[in-house]
């Protein structure tokens, strides 16, 4: 029997970590590896600073030259994301797809930002969309759109992991006092 090939970029498990003695130190260290996920283009890419996505495995601004818009759906006037980006990946143009394709809101922004900015925002529910802690970690497992970063488009490299092993890296920060990087 063939074992199916793991996610070349496999996330590390809580286990991994409990060697670190100190409980905020092992909070750190689990968001760090966490943040390998946030940091990666499937995530980041939809999560611009500015008002225009990036695309690619080494991103670069999207092209045709589309904006977030008042709701993350495109700008008002414009075509909207679901013009090209339908309920499905179509593979034959190598267009990524998911029912709800929209960009993140902008207080939700964290391309090219450290991994500390993205944790304070990230623990911060009035940039989190009202959500608190496990509110994130059920969005990250559940979310289809957040799950499309596991399962990209034509030559899109995946995010490192899966959802579920980001959902259980992250309940594990959370049980160790969610500390951030500084």
């Amino acid at each position: 029997m063939i074992a199916t090939p793991l996610n070349a970029q496999n996330l590390r498990a809580p286990a991994d970590f409990a060697d670190i003695a100190d409980p905020a130190s092992r909070s750190t260290a689990m968001f760090e590896e966490a943040a390998r996920v946030f940091q990666h283009p499937r995530c980041a890419n939809c999560h611009p600073v500015d008002a225009r996505p990036f695309q690619g495995n080494d991103p670069y601004p999207h092209e045709p030259r589309v904006v977030r818009g008042e709701n993350g759906m495109g700008a008002a006037g414009a075509q909207k994301c679901w013009a090209c980006h339908t309920s499905a990946n179509y593979e034959a143009s190598g267009v990524p797809g998911d029912p709800a394709w929209h960009l993140a809101p902008a207080e939700m922004a964290w391309h090219g930002k450290s991994v500390a900015e993205i944790c304070a925002q990230l623990s911060d529910p009035e940039r989190t969309g009202g959500r608190d802690l496990m509110g994130v970690i059920e969005h990250v497992e559940e979310d289809s759109l957040v799950g499309w970063g596991w399962r990209p488009a034509a030559d899109r490299e995946p995010a490192p992991g899966s959802a579920e092993e980001l959902g259980n890296l992250m309940r594990a920060w959370v049980e160790t006092g969610a500390v951030c990087p500084s």
